[in-house]
């Protein structure tokens, strides 16, 4: 590390679990130039937040690393559902909460990709390595020690914990992915709003031959065990020999980690799996804290929060980690395009507008899972009545959905209501209960397969959304034409895409020539779309001046001055 604090990069990323990889991951991508800092030696040696959901598996897919994920993933590609049941060995005791994630092939009728178990520890080393690939800085052992925001950046203090070594970072922006009790959010005094502490857990790693046996072919992605003192979450580490067991832990009654002995967690293990004789071996135990926080403001002058820094929910449901996955995803393409000076600053106030609301909206909807699935050691306190007329728990929109709330929807058909999107309903719900993707400003885009001429090989519409505004038009209209001069006369690399089934057509449709009833327009009309795949804009028909309007729609988008 240089000692003459004169390091200077565009972006200081502090955290290097996944959040913090993920935001390294995406800035490469873009070609901005950045610094990890991580105070650990390495990547995460102990299996968990493993649930990557379709969301976060179509964002790696646009980084080009979903095919090392699932490579990496590739020993639990068959587990799926949850099991619930008093004792394991009893093989007619339980019942499936759910036994498969898309029973009815919907899904890739409206994404290219699937959800995939992948564990913390697995997947981490597949960003590491895609980062670092991209020029990316990565330094571990490396702790932020201060910082110092200004109004045009941030100048960071670190010290490399091997050699006792400081310095001095200089950066246009941080962000902050350093965990739930980020040190960079409370040197910043932002406050939380939500619930706070749910429940807590630890988190036990275990080494176990026999139980393979009693599992069966119960392929499960976990399995709630509910017998009288002996409750718990079981969950395959590689469906052989390596397992991991949430135990409840109650602080709040006194106990302590220390409690957790290797003996106490082998004789709960046994009891919760029937089998008092049950070969087990501990070979590491992690606390954990489900919470319900949101941070009142996810933006100080050039200061980001990102990931469990900006919010904590239950893991029910695995929304935490992909709601900071692409909370990154979603504030990378802002700071890129603020950097290459295609857009104006104010664009980096859309991240607190967008996120903010998502993560208000999803925590509430995992903690009613969490009381759903009666996850062990949760204990819901009664809801609120709200009075007539108003919002329940969690604001308007905050999607307290109940048994009913389908956690597709909540993965994958958020909305942002307001932000860098034009042509909102502003009061319709961030989360919504029943997954609607049609091309609705605000929504993630919808995914239709589509044929370069002269290549066999088909690609999702959404393959098209990274590094640049998109803008989708038939061919035969002024749009095209009009999107080429605009983005010559804004200097905004704005790309456009003739689809259609006519002579000049840049994409041709897979197996429909109706491309444009999905996203919302007529043939003569056209539709906008973010770098990270959300619809910013649709002009349903034709419009009497299309550069004009695509000029205003563009300044106004990307708070051009």
């Amino acid at each position: 590390m240089h000692t003459e604090a004169d390091l200077k990069v565009p972006v200081l990323v502090v955290g290097g679990s996944l959040v913090g990889l993920s935001a390294s991951l995406f800035l490469g991508r873009l070609g901005v130039r950045h610094i990890l800092v991580e105070r650990r030696p390495g990547t995460s040696a102990h299996p968990r937040g493993r649930g990557n959901n379709v969301r976060t598996m179509e964002v790696f897919r646009t980084a080009g690393i979903e095919p090392a994920v699932r490579r990496a993933a590739a020993v639990l590609a068959g587990n799926h559902g949850i099991l619930r049941t008093p004792v394991l060995a009893d093989p007619a005791a339980g019942r499936w909460l759910f036994q498969r994630m898309d029973p009815d092939g919907r899904l890739a009728r409206v994404s290219p990709s699937s959800w995939c178990l992948c564990s913390q520890n697995d997947l981490e080393p597949v960003l590491l390595e895609n980062a670092r690939a991209l020029g990316g800085d990565l330094r571990f052992s490396t702790e932020l020690l201060s910082f110092v925001p200004t109004t045009d950046g941030v100048t960071a203090t670190v010290k490399d914990l091997r050699t006792g070594e400081h310095g001095t970072v200089r950066a246009d922006y941080l962000v902050a992915a350093d965990g739930p009790r980020s040190p960079v959010r409370e040197q910043l005094g932002i406050g939380h709003s939500g619930p706070g502490e749910l429940f807590h857990n630890v988190s036990v790693s275990f080494r176990s031959r026999a139980l393979a046996g009693i599992v069966g072919d119960r392929r499960f992605l976990m399995c709630y065990l509910t017998g009288p003192g002996a409750d718990g979450t079981l969950l395959p580490v590689d469906n052989r020999e390596r397992w991991v067991f949430h135990l409840p832990w109650q602080p709040e009654r006194g106990e302590t980690l220390e409690d957790f002995t290797d003996s106490r967690c082998a004789d709960h293990i046994r009891r919760a799996v029937g089998d008092p004789g049950l070969d087990v071996a501990v070979t590491g135990r992690v606390p954990w804290h489900a919470a319900e926080r949101v941070a009142l403001s996810y933006r100080a002058d050039r200061v980001f929060l990102a990931g469990d820094a900006a919010h904590e929910m239950s893991p029910t449901g695995a929304f935490g980690a992909n709601t900071g996955i692409q909370d990154a995803h979603n504030l990378a393409w802002k700071i890129a395009a603020v950097h290459h000076g295609w857009a104006g600053p104010a664009l980096l106030d859309t991240y607190d507008t967008e996120r903010r609301p998502v993560a208000q909206a999803t925590a509430a909807r995992a903690s009613d899972r969490a009381a759903e699935h009666h996850h062990p050691g949760y204990v819901p306190e009664p809801a609120p009545t709200a009075p007539a007329g108003r919002p329940g728990p969690g604001g308007a929109g905050a999607g307290r959905g109940g048994p009913q709330a389908g956690i597709l929807a909540a993965a994958l058909g958020y909305r942002y209501p307001d932000g860098a999107v034009l042509g909102t309903d502003p009061a319709a719900p961030v989360l919504p209960h029943t997954l609607e993707l049609t091309g609705e400003p605000g929504t993630r885009a919808p995914h239709l397969w589509l044929h370069r001429p002269g290549q066999e090989e088909p690609v999702s519409t959404l393959d098209l959304y990274e590094r640049a505004p998109v803008l989708l038009s038939h061919p035969g209209t002024p749009w095209h034409d009009a999107a080429v001069r605009v983005s010559r006369e804004l200097s905004v690399p704005l790309t456009s895409y003739r689809v259609g089934t006519a002579a000049h057509a840049d994409l041709v449709p897979a197996d429909t020539s109706d491309w444009a009833g999905p996203h919302g327009i007529t043939s003569q009309g056209a539709v906008l779309v973010r770098p990270d795949g959300f619809t910013a804009w649709r002009h349903p028909g034709p419009a009497a001046d299309p550069g004009a309007t695509l000029q205003r729609v563009l300044t106004a988008l990307l708070r051009l001055t």
